[in-house]
Order: C-alpha cells, then sequence, then structure tokens
C-alpha cells in the first residue's frame, strides 16, 4: 500500500495575530521527521521544500509512505484547495501550548471537507508537543470532545518524546483503506441488477477489494 503525504507548512494572519495552525513552530516537521527518520529536531530551516520515504509493515503487509513538505506564504489559505482534493485523509495539527492553532481546527476541516465536497473523507485532529505539560493551554479533554464534535479521529503526541507519532499515521491510514471500502460497498450496493451469476458477482467484487486495499493514498497535513 501507498499513503502520499503532504504536509504545508505557511504563516498566516488572522486578525491582527499570527495564526499556528500550519505556522512554523507548529511541530509538522518535528512529527515527520521523528516517523520517518526516528530522531528529533528541535531547529530546522522551515524555508526549505523536502521530501521523505517511510516503510513499515502494517498487519503482515508492506506499506510505503512518501511525506511531502510543503511551505507558503502569509497570503496561502489555511488549506490549499488542490491538495484537499487529492487527498485521501488528512492529519490536521495544533499545539497544545497554543490556543489559536486549536481554535482553528474547526476552520480547517470545514474548508477541507468544502474542497472535497464531501463530509465523509477521513481527518484525524492531531495535538503535536505533549511532552510539554506545564505550557498546556488546551487540555486532552477539549481535544476529544472536539474531534467527536466534528465526526474526527483523536490523538495526543510529542516528536520530541515519540509519544503515538507512528500511531497517528497508521490509524489515519486504517481510516483510509475503510473508507474506501466503505464507498466500495455503497456503489456495489446501488448498481442494477444484472444477469451475472452469483459466482461471478464474489470474484469482481474481490478483485476491486484487492485493488482499492493496494491504491495509492494521499493524505494531507494541516
Amino acid at each position: 500500500m501507498f499513503f502520499k503525504i503532504i504536509i504545508n507548512s505557511k504563516k498566516r494572519e488572522i486578525q491582527g495575530k499570527k495564526s499556528v495552525a500550519g505556522e512554523y513552530g507548529l511541530g509538522k516537521s518535528a512529527l515527520t521527521l521523528q516517523f520517518t527518520q526516528n530522531y528529533f529536531v528541535e531547529e530546522y530551516d522551515p524555508t526549505i521544500e523536502d521530501s521523505y520515504l517511510k516503510h513499515m509493515e502494517i498487519k503482515g503487509e508492506n506499506c510505503f509512505f512518501e511525506i511531502y513538505e510543503m511551505v507558503g506564504g502569509e497570503e496561502e489559505p489555511l488549506v490549499r484547495p488542490r491538495a484537499a482534493r487529492r487527498a485521501d485523509g488528512v492529519l490536521v495539527l495544533y499545539s497544545i501550548t497554543s490556543r489559536n492553532s486549536f481554535d482553528l481546527v474547526t476552520v480547517c476541516c470545514e474548508q477541507i471537507r468544502k474542497y472535497k465536497d464531501s463530509d465523509h473523507c477521513p481527518i484525524m485532529i492531531v495535538a503535536t508537543k505533549a511532552d510539554l505539560e506545564d505550557d498546556r493551554k488546551v487540555s486532552q479533554g477539549e481535544g476529544m470532545d472536539l474531534a467527536k464534535s466534528l465526526n474526527c479521529s483523536f490523538i495526543e503526541t510529542s516528536a520530541k518524546s515519540n509519544l503515538n507519532v507512528e500511531q497517528a499515521f497508521i490509524v489515519l491510514a486504517r481510516k483510509i483503506n475503510k473508507s474506501r471500502l466503505d464507498k466500495l460497498n455503497n456503489n456495489l450496493n446501488n448498481r442494477k441488477p444484472t444477469k451475472i451469476t452469483k459466482t461471478k458477482v464474489h470474484v469482481k467484487y474481490y478483485k476491486l477489494i484487492h485493488f482499492y486495499e493496494h491504491a495509492l493514498s494521499i493524505v494531507y497535513l494541516v
């Protein structure tokens, strides 16, 4: 299975204040490097676009994650429409040390679903910097409640202590596959009856399932 992940870093001014949702320092690069290279980076150049490759095995299946990090300017929207439309799933990040980043999660999710023209795009809300408990501005309960209200999954992570980093990507990958299979089942159930035998239908269904399980996934991190 292949999962193509696009990470977008940018600066944005909202009501005279710099938003950290998608802003430099939110923890997207740290999360990516911990996941792909198993180390924590304190400082990095936020102006460089880069790509990473991660191979891992999930339930006996080889999986490859291609991760692309993009940067943008203040004029860029919180969510890039073109990238969102291509995405099969989305990780929306906020820092537990920033109330501003948390307040923008709902806006990000609404924009994603608007550009996708669907309420069923797999979205996972990821709280970063969970190791900075003394600086926490957003409680875990608030994150869980928001995710539930938006019909999203939720997880708290720390790139520094490697807390739930891999799990965040794995859970979203599983949600993407489930979404694909649900969509396939709906399409098959809505098809008009034909004279095809039951055996032939079963074989075709299996082949479609097999294709979908190995299809390319595009994941967008906000």
